[in-house]
């Protein structure tokens, strides 16, 4: 089974992502983490990476998809995986494709979690992320166990400065216009279901693993 998440900044991939993989016990491939984990690792794509990092430029989607085809052939992944934060536009989706076809495999079906503006701002304005693993919180909906101190790993909590109101609203936007060929993409193959993430996130999942158990 291998399953795409889309859908805007605070829609909950994230935290859908990590719970549909336990759930169905397959890999959770987030490519945030890939990045972290390359550039911590010190693999030659992480070096590359980290340069286009430290002035503050997009990691190209060659790199990423490298990246991401290392990871896909990993023992782990045989049984299929849930994809987080990839593809973000259609070079990268032909590219997953591609990689895929390699595999003689596919992607089973695409999720978009649809989030209205408002439920996106709260979400986003409470966020907390650990500064060591990356984990993500929230002041009111997910508080941590202890003050600002990450449950998982015991690093220190932080918000993000763009997760303010006006900023949030930007990214939106630029997320609207990006996203809506990837949309038409996924649609075209008949793989793409759309939910509303502003329901409560286990029937939001519930929905997801019903949609798997057809697939």
């Amino acid at each position: 089974m291998k399953i795409i998440l889309l859908g805007p900044p605070g829609a909950g991939k994230g935290t859908q992502a990590v719970n549909l993989a336990q759930k169905l016990k397959l890999a959770h491939i987030s490519t945030g983490d890939l990045l972290r984990q390359n550039v911590s690792g010190g693999t030659d794509l992480g070096k590359q990476a980290k340069s286009y990092m430290e002035k503050g430029a997009l990691v190209p989607d060659d790199l990423v998809t490298q990246m991401l085809q290392r990871r896909i052939q990993a023992q782990d992944v045989k049984k299929g995986f849930i994809l987080d934060g990839y593809p973000r536009n259609i070079a990268q989706a032909k590219a997953l494709d591609a990689m895929l076809k390699q595999e003689n495999a596919a992607i089973d079906f695409a999720v978009y979690l649809e989030a209205s503006e408002p439920v996106i701002i709260q979400r986003l304005t409470g966020r907390l992320v650990c500064k060591n693993c990356g984990a993500n919180f929230h002041r009111k909906n997910m508080p941590p166990r202890v003050e600002m101190m990450c449950d998982k790993c015991g690093g220190t909590l932080y918000q993000r400065t763009d997760d303010n109101e006006a900023t949030i609203k930007t990214r939106l936007e630029v997320y609207r216009k990006e996203v809506s060929a990837l949309l038409q993409y996924y649609e075209a193959k008949r793989q793409l279901h759309r939910l509303n993430a502003d329901e409560d996130a286990d029937a939001v999942l519930n929905e997801i693993i019903r949609l798997a158990a057809k697939a």
